[in-house]
């Protein structure tokens, strides 16, 4: 597949339809329905980590897995809640309700369609590694601590604020006596579950099974445990159209939520689609996935929901299941409508405690530890730094701050990285007995001195420049820049001062293979037409001949 083909701004469902056949479908539809399955007690335990309904995360995975199987630019992706909102829906539904958190999805969905739009699916790669791997650990170990007050049937006390993370440590440390040693009994039978079952049999999802087996025990041996129908009110309704208020206000106190969620839409879609590539050996079209992801979140505030994206594990399941075509997402949604009509009521039976094991297993799932162990053994410090400072910054503030001050600390310790390698260094005098081939140190003419300069010259060391010393006799200087990739604007007034004071002297300065992008930055500055074009030369040999001519002309 070419990469015009991979840059088209077309679904991926328009696609696939050319060669669509019945055998195909019924493989889609088989898929659709198991990843339904799936879908149905991570929805309904994501939504409620949230700070939101159980069946709002339902329609999430309804209206948003639609929209972004329907338009979306990868051939298997599933979408609907993940874990990494979890921390930031729950913040924002705190702070500004569901008509603030409304908002800031509609926000992060247009600006999705404009990344697309612009073609700015690529950009996504520029996000370091270690800041991703940082605020994913970081938002698993939040989930972990939000939902230890249920798995251990803590009680507070009216009024307690649990909003950042750091509160509800607090409250759980103060509130740890009245832990409900039934409720952790459940727990921990949840957690086995989820943990045994897989190994045994992977047909049927371990969540699933242990949410019955939740049920059943609670229901029936009578034992004093919350469930979700304790808690929270409970619909089958399907969900409706409703639209915020649109003030000047409103969108300004929400833009800085929806770049959030905008932001981490696209890294979180981006990757499923690089993983889900890498299994089915596809390329996924970046720009309409993008898209896809706009569409579906506007979708998803306008009927309800919550903030989705691609989710990893539910994608996974859809290509082990057969699912080729985004066909299998469209069955997904479709299949979860029938459930939230039929089965919605009984998802008031479920223990909270089984929602927090599921919410545990998913934290595991997504926390990639061994990957943060190995980055903290054989990473350079700048990067354990920018991963350890991004993971502490997530769970202690929120995402927004570790993921500013993290791509901070990487853009610095890179300018800082680049900046070392940088070196500006002058030629040895050649010395005929020591080296009488020239093999070593080619020979100059007198009163010419070469300084060879190597990586990108930008202002983080520009100054490197301005400290290029020569002696008194010296007449002409060559810049070899054969090693420069790169030439910023700040580099460039460098370079202009030294030639004013190269002019000062009487001295020629001459230049070196130099390549295209600093080239094009001199030429727009006039700078080649200020020291002469026939001072510019293709390599080395050639600069050294001109330079001796212009000595003998002297």
């Amino acid at each position: 597949m070419s990469l015009a083909s991979k840059d088209k701004i077309k679904p991926m469902l328009f696609s696939t339809m050319k060669h669509y056949d019945g055998k195909q479908f019924i493989t889609d539809l088989v898929s659709g329905i198991i990843v339904a399955i799936i879908a149905l007690p991570l929805s309904i335990a994501l939504a409620l980590a949230s700070g939101v309904r159980p069946e709002e995360g339902l329609y999430t995975a309804i209206v948003a897995g639609f929209l972004i199987s329907f338009f979306g630019g990868s051939r298997v992706q599933i979408a609907g809640p993940t874990a990494a909102f979890a921390t930031i829906v729950a913040s924002i539904v705190a702070k500004n309700g569901m008509e603030g958190l409304m908002m800031a999805t509609i926000i992060a969905g247009v600006l999705l369609i404009l990344m697309g739009v612009l073609r700015l699916g690529g950009l996504i790669k520029f996000i370091p590694y270690t800041i991703t791997t940082g605020f994913t650990a970081g938002i698993a170990v939040t989930i972990v601590i939000g939902q230890c007050k249920d798995f251990f049937g803590l009680t507070y006390p009216a009024g307690t604020v649990t909003i950042e993370t750091m509160d509800k440590v607090k409250a759980f440390v103060a509130n740890v006596a009245t832990i409900n040693p039934y409720a952790v009994l459940i727990g921990l039978i949840s957690l086995a579950i989820l943990i045994l079952w897989p190994k045994s049999w992977d047909k049927i999802p371990g969540s699933l099974i242990a949410v019955i087996a939740g049920i059943l025990i609670v229901k029936f041996s009578g034992l004093p445990v919350n469930t979700i129908g304790d808690l929270y009110q409970i619909s089958n309704k399907l969900p409706t159209f409703h639209t915020p208020v649109f003030t000047l206000s409103a969108v300004g106190d929400a833009m800085s939520n929806g770049f959030t969620i905008a932001v981490l839409a696209a890294i979180e879609s981006l990757l499923s689609c690089v993983v889900a590539d890498s299994m089915i050996n596809s390329h996924h079209r970046s720009n309409m996935e993008l898209i896809a992801q706009g569409a579906g979140n506007i979708g998803s505030a306008l009927f309800g929901g919550i903030p989705a994206t691609g989710a990893i594990a539910r994608t996974a399941a859809n290509i082990k299941n057969g699912g080729r075509t985004p066909v299998a997402g469209i069955v997904h949604a479709i299949t979860l409508v029938l459930v939230l009509v039929v089965l919605m009521p009984y998802a008031a039976l479920i223990p909270m405690p089984t929602i927090a094991a599921i919410l545990f297993m998913v934290a595991y799932n997504m926390c990639q530890w061994r990957t943060f162990v190995h980055l903290c053994k054989t990473a350079p410090k700048s990067d354990i730094v920018v991963l350890v400072t991004t993971f502490v910054l997530t769970v202690v503030f929120d995402l927004v701050v570790a993921i500013e001050i993290g791509m901070a600390f990487a853009v610095i310790l890179f300018m800082k990285r680049m900046s070392d390698e940088s070196q500006i260094k002058g030629w040895k005098a050649y010395d005929p007995e020591e080296d009488p081939d020239g093999f070593k140190l080619k020979p100059l003419p007198k009163h010419v001195r070469v300084f060879e300069i190597s990586g990108p010259m930008f202002f983080g060391d520009a100054e490197q420049i301005a400290a290029i010393d020569f002696s008194a006799n010296t007449k002409v200087i060559i810049l070899r820049m054969r090693g420069v990739p790169a030439l910023d604007a700040t580099a460039m007034h460098s370079l202009e001062q030294f030639y004013a004071r190269c002019q000062k002297q009487g001295i020629t300065l001459v230049f070196s293979h130099v390549n295209e992008q600093p080239m094009n930055t001199m030429q727009k500055a006039r700078f080649v037409e200020a020291v002469g074009e026939e001072n510019f030369r293709p390599h080395i040999d050639a600069a050294i001949e001109w330079a001796g001519e212009i000595v003998s002309r002297a």
